[in-house]
């Protein structure tokens, strides 16, 4: 797993987490609470769509295709995309997450390659 913090400084962040290797098992970028101001989802190495679940639990306590993801957010094949929040998303106990192939609580296919995923966080 290459997960890792930058601290930043900018009018709307302080953080940003990088994932380079973003698969269907459940990573914790922060044990505590946190806001998320921007996701940037890259999945140009896959030929399908994926879908980035976020939880707002610790990953020990996530399953992934039972634990109900908080927000899930799609990325089409061979692309990436840039999500913005204003309002930014207010996780009060956690960031967690994991990238699968099916929409929903229940998917639970890992990509074809893992992905990069880059969270802006306060």
């Amino acid at each position: 797993m290459a997960t890792y913090k930058t601290t930043i400084s900018s009018a709307v962040s302080s953080a940003r987490w990088t994932d380079t290797a973003a698969s269907s098992t459940a990573v914790e970028a922060s044990s505590s609470s946190i806001h998320i101001h921007q996701i940037r989802i890259v999945n140009t190495a896959n030929t399908t769509k994926l879908y980035l679940k976020i939880y707002n639990v610790a990953a020990s306590s996530v399953t992934v295709g039972t634990t109900s993801p908080d927000v899930i957010l799609p990325v089409e094949a061979s692309s990436s995309v840039e999500y913005d929040f204003d309002p930014r998303i207010e996780l009060a106990t956690a960031l967690s997450y994991a990238v699968v192939t099916g929409a929903g609580t229940a998917g639970t296919t890992a990509p074809g390659t893992a992905i990069t995923v880059v969270f802006l966080t306060s």
